[in-house]
């Protein structure tokens, strides 16, 4: 659940307070830096990345080097990051995409650091959205046999349940659509958007579309979810499973739009269902699903304006 292009390993110079990057992290983390480097490694420059994620987190480097790394308070934060790093490895193997390398996940008395390779961005041409939307096509070009994966994973703090599964329409009821809309009237919310969402998952059969073959998806696949840098399209932050590839593709421009070159080089690579316009409000339902349970009911609205369109 990124909410920026967080792993940009370019600190540009700037020294930025960071306040929950304290010596007692600050020292050991300098340690492993410089174990992995095989250096004497200290942080000279910092950006502060915490107003653009769902963690605290920031970038840091000694002027050569650059790592991003992200703070979580939660009881089962190494999990949590134990299992984006075998995430990250999973479609790294499976697809053949570039993944930031884990330097280290540290637990320590209140919270756990996950520290990566920080990769340097570079400016979004034409060139570099297309890269973006054949890394799509690279991922879900890798098949399954059921929907879902053999372990769970995480949508930001989220949990996400991957229960296997023979058919797509009970997966994405059963997995995504129920489960938040349960975590979601904690928040709480409003009986009529409770029962339009119900009303919508009764529907599904009629509005998921053709049948597909389980594809891998990255699973937050929003936009800043990928880096742009020299050596290509790197992805950073999956909740990764195997589902219907329109998802990703929903994703990819949820928070803001994106060139159409994307769908191009993806449509160059794997064909595209004439019907996913429609059906992209549909696989975005979760996402705001999620942050009514992360950030509360302000994000009704955007809710219950998508599922209108299928009532």
């Amino acid at each position: 659940m990124t909410l920026s292009q967080g792993h940009s390993g370019d600190a540009t110079g700037q020294q930025q307070p960071i306040e929950w990057l304290t010596d007692a992290l600050l020292l050991p983390l300098e340690r492993l830096v410089s174990d992995h480097v095989g250096r004497n490694w200290r942080a000279t420059e910092s950006r502060n990345m915490v107003d653009y994620a769902s963690h605290p987190c920031a970038i840091l480097s000694d002027g050569a080097y650059a790592v991003f790394v992200k703070l979580t308070d939660a009881v089962n934060g190494r999990e949590q990051f134990e299992i984006e790093g075998a995430s990250l490895a999973l479609l790294t193997e499976q697809s053949g995409v570039l993944t930031p390398p884990v330097i280290a996940i540290v637990s320590f008395d209140g919270g756990t650091l996950m520290i990566q390779e920080g990769i340097p961005a570079v400016e979004r041409t034409p060139q570099r959205w297309r890269q973006i939307g054949q890394t799509l096509a690279r991922i879900h070009r890798v098949k399954g046999n059921q929907f879902g994966l053999k372990t769970h994973a995480y949508f930001g703090p989220v949990y996400q349940d991957n229960t296997p599964m023979d058919d797509w329409v009970s997966f994405y009821a059963e997995c995504r659509l129920w489960p938040l809309l349960k975590l979601a009237m904690n928040a709480p919310m409003p009986l009529k958007a409770i029962q339009q969402v119900e009303t919508l998952i009764s529907r599904l059969p009629d509005l998921c579309g053709p049948p597909v073959t389980p594809a891998l998806l990255h699973g937050d696949a929003q936009q800043n979810n990928f880096i742009s840098a020299e050596a290509g399209t790197y992805v950073i932050d999956p909740a990764v499973y195997y589902g219907h590839p329109e998802m990703d593709l929903a994703w990819v421009d949820y928070f803001q739009p994106v060139p159409q070159d994307v769908f191009d080089a993806y449509r160059d690579e794997m064909p595209l269902d004439p019907g996913f316009p429609e059906r992209r409000e549909l696989w975005r339902i979760p996402a705001y699903l999620a942050f009514i349970v992360v950030e509360g009911v302000r994000h009704v609205d955007t809710l219950t304006t998508a599922v209108e369109r299928y009532l």
